[in-house]
């Protein structure tokens, strides 16, 4: 059951019809609980929130589908005005950057301009960046902008090591220099490049965390496995690894009191913070990373006696109903 809903709504996820619907919606259909706001002065106030807790943040301006030049410039004018208002604000957060937002499915060269102008103005403010990685055919084009933009802009940049991905190690031994972000991996993958299993890939990714915290500049362990969470400040502690080489990571709207705890701990931890009108994707992937997070949307838009995949599907099925309209 778990595996076809996640097919389910990974399917759900790439669905261009869907996200134009979906953005009529505002985030009606429940995503306001995993996505702080529509516009950048509600996400400032949710990180100045997190930050009196302790926490930082990491800031993603949401957007995808992006197929056109005017786009794709205006994805990164979002974004630049996200670093302005970070450095205006004084809010402790960096930003996240999807390359397909900024022109990556359009043309290399043109993605890299504009990633390097918005590397530019981190630069000066001495706001961190974090190249997100995507699906499988974006990964080696995202490596190599990370590398041209470090070689302009050096210590600015980082990226994630997606744990489901076969060469995920061999990733990891080449970009331990940098910053790094270690997931499981959200998208979709052919078993040819991917784990598919799940024992796969938390058994490789418990491995490429203790290799990372052992040998990579400063590690972001991505996840809300209470257990691997345990099992990784076991690991520090027998270690004797600083709190100063790590973090823990977690998205907005989940393990909420977990965040807190941690940060109460002592340990460094930033909460991944996606804010903007083209939710709809990321909000699809967040149901097909966990069944449990079905229950959370439930609650908030279908009565609680209606079937949650039912309610879900149809509530898909109207945002593309509405969006032919």
């Amino acid at each position: 059951m778990a595996e076809l809903l996640k097919n389910f709504f990974l399917t759900l996820s790439n669905s261009r019809t869907l996200n134009a619907g979906a953005q009529k919606f505002g985030l009606k259909l429940g995503a306001q609980s995993v996505v702080a706001g529509t516009n950048i002065d509600e996400a400032i106030e949710t990180i100045r929130h997190l930050n009196e807790q302790g926490i930082e943040a990491t800031i993603d301006n949401l957007g995808e589908f992006v197929h056109d030049r005017a786009e794709a410039t205006a994805a990164k004018e979002q974004i630049l005005a996200v670093v302005e208002a970070i450095h205006v604000s004084g809010v402790q957060s960096h930003i996240s950057i999807k390359p397909s937002q900024v022109g990556l499915d359009i043309d290399y060269d043109f993605c890299l301009e504009n990633v390097l102008e918005i590397a530019e103005k981190a630069y000066e403010y001495g706001i961190f960046i974090n190249l997100d990685q995507e699906n499988y055919s974006r990964l080696h084009p995202t490596f190599s902008i990370l590398e041209a933009v470090h070689a302009k802009y050096p210590g600015i940049v980082g990226t994630v090591i997606q744990a489901y991905f076969h060469e995920a190690m061999d990733n990891l031994e080449k970009y331990s220099d940098y910053r790094l972000r270690i997931v499981k991996g959200a998208y979709k993958e052919p078993a040819d490049v991917a784990y598919t299993d799940k024992a796969d890939i938390d058994a490789n990714y418990v491995k490429l965390l203790e290799y990372s915290l052992l040998h990579a500049k400063y590690t972001s362990v991505a996840t809300h496995d209470h257990t691997i969470i345990a099992h990784i400040k076991k690991f520090v502690k027998e270690h004797d690894i600083s709190n100063d080489k790590f973090e823990f990571q977690m998205l907005y709207g989940f393990r909420s009191d977990m965040q807190k705890e941690l940060a109460k701990e002592g340990y460094h931890f930033t909460t991944y913070v996606p804010f903007g009108e083209d939710w709809y994707g990321y909000f699809m992937r967040r149901l097909a990373e966990r069944p449990q997070n079905l229950a959370l949307v439930t609650k908030q838009v279908f009565n609680k006696k209606t079937n949650t995949l039912l309610g879900l599907a149809a509530g898909a099925f109207l945002i593309g109903r509405l969006s032919k309209r």
